[in-house]
């Protein structure tokens, strides 16, 4: 097949749905190694990864003449913003089942159709708003319930996948801004430098453990544990973690490139399947019965604001 001959809007979906699974795939591994790593060092090993393989990716699509650009200053934002919100749901994913946090996180396209209307200039109307208004009603039935100090309960924590859905969505629409006019790995390797540099300024203020020797909190404990070096088995996973980030970077700025952010933002809800599974076959964990509830809210509101902008398009181009 011409790839070439792919309508791009369906180019982007697919580039979506793959970053999903390979996110999940990212998530899981995480997951698996927080028990022994700070966030910051897991981090900075897979952005090094990474970035080898986003230069490589760079080298292809054109070379060094691609990083100019006449928008540094949002070019920074976005690349910040992405550190944000991977903290955010790393933090949250080691004290909550992944496919919570996920539901959690699926506020984000939601998000997204918000922002695209002062960032993009596209237009919503009174239907996607309450469409809009009842997945954030979803959100907050999640949120409840995960409330309190009862057994089961997660306290706090819970507020993390929201902040990461709503700093990924500013990166989103950013990201369909600017790539009007910037290619993917150029992107991408914004994002990894970003990491890499935020990573090196966390070890320099705590990468000796100090600030995470009296607290009990997971999210905590994992965001400020101490350095340390990884034993021989451990180096698979870490450098399978690198090479997953460096794609889904490069599929995801390719998503929100070819095709508009309300138009990809709905697949991004193949990821609680994904974690659902890994969840289940890796880690055991099954959410309670009333994320599924919220999450179906959310779910059903952002397929709605997918259809209504479908329709839209279509009567608008008769």
């Amino acid at each position: 097949m011409n790839i070439s001959a792919i309508p791009h809007a369906r180019l982007g979906i697919f580039c979506m749905l793959a970053g999903m699974f390979l996110i999940s795939v990212n998530d899981m591994l995480i997951k698996s190694l927080s028990g022994g790593y700070p966030l910051h060092q897991l981090v900075m090993f897979r952005s090094v990864v990474g970035l080898v393989f986003t230069l490589f990716l760079l080298r292809i699509e054109g070379g060094w003449r691609l990083l100019r650009t006449g928008r540094p200053l949002l070019h920074l934002l976005r690349a910040l913003l992405i550190v944000f919100a991977n903290t955010m749901i790393y933090a949250a994913i080691v004290a909550m089942p992944l496919a919570t946090a996920n539901a959690l996180y699926f506020v984000a396209p939601l998000f997204v159709t918000l922002l695209s209307i002062p960032i993009l200039g596209e237009k919503v109307g009174p239907r996607r708003f309450a469409a809009i208004g009842l997945g954030f009603g979803g959100v907050l039935l999640m949120m409840t319930s995960q409330l309190g100090t009862g057994e089961g309960a997660l306290g706090w924590v819970v507020i993390l996948p929201v902040l990461a859905a709503a700093g990924y969505a500013t990166m989103s629409v950013l990201t369909r801004k600017l790539g009007a006019t910037s290619r993917a790995s150029a992107l991408a390797l914004h994002m990894q430098i970003a990491f890499i540099a935020v990573s090196a300024c966390v070890f320099l203020v705590a990468g000796d453990g100090r600030f995470a020797a009296d607290t009990e909190n997971e999210s905590i404990r994992f965001l400020l544990r101490a350095w340390v070096w990884p034993p021989v088995d451990d180096f698979l996973p870490l450098t399978l973690l690198g090479l997953v980030a460096a794609c889904v970077g490069y599929l995801m700025a390719q998503a929100y490139r070819l095709s508009p952010a309300s138009a990809v933002a709905p697949f991004e809800y193949s990821l609680l399947i994904y974690a659902l599974f890994w969840g289940w076959t890796i880690f055991g964990e099954w959410p309670a019965p009333m994320v599924f509830v919220g999450a179906a809210v959310v779910i059903g509101s952002g397929i709605y604001v997918f259809v209504r902008e479908g329709q839209r398009k279509s009567v608008r181009r008769v």
